[in-house]
C-alpha cells in the first residue's frame, strides 16, 4: 500500500498538475478532433533531401507559398515561442510545404533560423502545387488556401494524422472553435498554441503511462 501511494506520488501527481496548469486557456481535457484522414506527404523531399513522413509524429504543419522569404517574420515566431519550447522530443516536428521552385528563398530563410534555433526537427518540404493543393484539402478547412499555395496560420497534426485544435465550449461556458495558429500574431502562438501543444504532449504521456511504455524511448 505504501509503495503504491509513492507511485502515485512520484508520477501521476505531476501528470494531474502538469495538464491541470497547462489548460490555463483551453478547458479542454484532451485537444479536439477537426478532421480524420489527413493526407501523408508521399515520396515528399526535404530542403536536405530527406523523407519526411506526418505519420507517428506531433506535426506543427505550415504552408510558405511561392514567397517564402515573406513568411519569415512568422517563422521566427513560431520557432521562437513554440519550436524551442518542444523541439526535444523526438516524435514532435515542424513542416512546412514548399512550392518546388522556392529552394532559394527556402535556404536564405533556414539559414536565418540557425542563427537562433537548432533546426534538425524543422524541415521544409518541397512540393508541386497539386501536391499541397491535396494535403490542403484533406484537413477540410474552413477558408480555401491561397493562389500561391500559402497561409500564415499553421496547424497541429497528431501521429494519427488528424487535425486537432479547439471546439466546444471553453471555460466560459461558450463556443470555441479554431482549426489553426496564425505565426504573424505572437500572443496566439504564446497564449493559445503554447496551451494547445501542451496539451496534446501530456495526452500522450498519459497513453504511454497507461500502456506501460518506455517513455525515454519515445522521446517523452
Amino acid at each position: 500500500m505504501k509503495k503504491n501511494l509513492v507511485l502515485i506520488v512520484l508520477f501521476i501527481l505531476p501528470i494531474v498538475a502538469y495538464l491541470f496548469f497547462a489548460s490555463g486557456v483551453n478547458s479542454f481535457s484532451k485537444l479536439p478532433v477537426i478532421t480524420t484522414n489527413v493526407s501523408e506527404l508521399g515520396e515528399l523531399k526535404s530542403s536536405n533531401d530527406k523523407s519526411v513522413k506526418l505519420a507517428s509524429k506531433i506535426t506543427i504543419l505550415g504552408f510558405s507559398g511561392t514567397d517564402v522569404y515573406e513568411k519569415r517574420g512568422g517563422y521566427f515566431n513560431l520557432s521562437q515561442k513554440i519550436y524551442n519550447r518542444y523541439r526535444e522530443f523526438k516524435d514532435f516536428q515542424v513542416v512546412i510545404l514548399v512550392p518546388i521552385g522556392a529552394e532559394k528563398q527556402v535556404e536564405v530563410v533556414l539559414n536565418k533560423l540557425k542563427a537562433v534555433s537548432n533546426m534538425s526537427n524543422w524541415h521544409f518540404v518541397f512540393a508541386t502545387p497539386q501536391e499541397i493543393e491535396a494535403v490542403y484539402k484533406s484537413m477540410k478547412l474552413q477558408n480555401p488556401i491561397d493562389v500561391s499555395k500559402g497561409s500564415n496560420t499553421v496547424y497541429i497534426v497528431d501521429k494519427e494524422l488528424s487535425l486537432r485544435g479547439r471546439k466546444g465550449k471553453n471555460n466560459k461556458n461558450e463556443e470555441e472553435y479554431r482549426e489553426g495558429y496564425n505565426t504573424s500574431m505572437v500572443s496566439e502562438l504564446h497564449n493559445e498554441m503554447t496551451d494547445d501543444v501542451r496539451i496534446i504532449l501530456a495526452e500522450y504521456r498519459l497513453a504511454l503511462k497507461k500502456n506501460n511504455a518506455d517513455r525515454k524511448k519515445y522521446g517523452l
